[in-house]
């Protein structure tokens, strides 16, 4: 079993849905996201690109953790906080993360998000899942692929509230999964691929 997002970028509207998904699900503390979308257009977020009316363009394209085969962060953690599960997920221990923020330079994705010593939040009580995991001050986080949903049973919290459907996930190793069948056939790609990390975040366009 290896989980992998496949991600619609035609489907995206940019509506920032997964982003804010992802946030409460996860009780981020202030500042902090996971899961950002990017805008293909002019230098600002959600602004597009070309003059009116004829060729004006823009699109969208979420970036989170890749959970790559080959991660870039793992490798470089000295204190081998980081492990791969059996299913590909990427996860981090932060009782062994020691803050070095190493794994923070080494993603190229820049997918991962520093905690402060003093973690603030919009409201005084956990915002949520349930069972979401715990924030610890001065230690490295990222997308963990909602490994606590999925472990007992649903889905990442970014695909379950996405209005556009433009995301699905599953095991590309099993080829009658939704996930293996949406992207059979189809143009895809992976995101700075040539970074040689592998990653199983898929791309279609």
């Amino acid at each position: 079993m290896r989980y992998v997002m496949a991600i619609n970028t035609t489907k995206c509207i940019g509506c920032h849905s997964c982003s804010v998904a992802c946030k409460s699900n996860n009780n981020l503390p202030n500042t902090k996201w996971y899961n950002r979308v990017e805008t293909d257009g002019a230098e600002g977020m959600d602004t597009v690109r070309g003059t009116y009316p004829n060729d004006l363009y823009m699109s969208f394209m979420p970036i989170a953790c890749q959970h790559c085969d080959n991660p870039a962060c793992k490798s470089v953690c000295p204190v081998e906080a980081i492990s791969q599960r059996e299913d590909g997920i990427i996860t981090q221990d932060n009782e062994v993360c020691i803050g070095c923020q190493l794994c923070l330079q080494a993603c190229p994705y820049n997918a991962r998000v520093f905690n402060e010593s003093q973690l603030e939040y919009v409201v005084d009580f956990p915002l949520g899942d349930w069972d979401a995991p715990a924030h610890t001050p001065l230690t490295a986080e990222k997308c963990t692929f909602c490994t606590h949903r999925i472990d007992r049973g649903d889905m990442p919290a970014c695909m379950e509230f996405c209005p556009a459907s433009a995301r699905v996930w599953g095991d590309i190793d099993d080829p009658n999964s939704e996930v293996s069948k949406y992207v059979a056939g189809k143009s895809t790609y992976k995101h700075l691929e040539s970074e040689g990390t592998q990653p199983s975040t898929i791309y279609v366009k």
